[in-house]
């Protein structure tokens, strides 16, 4: 884990809430002169702390769209078959999120889908379709109460 220190993580924070800074805004911000800046960035870029830069689409401004929680089990006696669920989850479009779990269930999906029919059929046409996938249970958004990318500074937690 890359050693960071309060103005790495500063940066870190400002670029989370707009990824559109430039580096003068963020000297600025900062108090800063440029240089330092960019170097920060491009150490944080390069150690693969950013991963990567994207645009964040209001799902509810661009189209209606239900979201769903899955969880489900998987049928897998061997490790490596997993992979192949993994493969398969990779590989749909409507599978914004997948999580391997510890616990009672297996694995997490966010889905997203237009509606309720729509749901129905990607049920129906993908998820029977993936490898091992056990049985699945799924719960359906009501209200968004946070919606959150930004990754605290965990330094700052304790």
């Amino acid at each position: 884990m890359p050693n960071l220190d309060a103005t790495d993580h500063q940066i870190l924070a400002l670029l989370q809430d707009n990824a559109k800074l430039n580096v003068n805004d963020i000297a600025q911000e900062l108090n800063l002169t440029k240089t330092p800046i960019y170097e920060r960035i491009k150490r944080l870029e390069k150690t693969g702390v950013i991963d990567k830069y994207v645009a964040l689409v209001d799902r509810k401004k661009f189209t209606p769209s239900v979201v769903v929680f899955l969880t489900g089990s998987l049928k897998v006696t061997k490790f490596d078959q997993t992979q192949d669920f993994y493969d398969a989850v990779m590989k749909i479009d409507e599978v914004l999120e997948c999580y391997l779990l510890g616990g009672e269930k297996d694995f997490m999906l966010k889905v997203i889908a237009r509606d309720l029919d729509s749901y129905h059929e990607f049920y129906s046409a993908k998820i029977g379709s993936i490898p091992y996938v056990g049985e699945i249970k799924s719960s359906f958004v009501l209200k968004e109460v946070k919606y959150s990318t930004r990754i605290p500074n965990m330094n700052l937690m304790d």
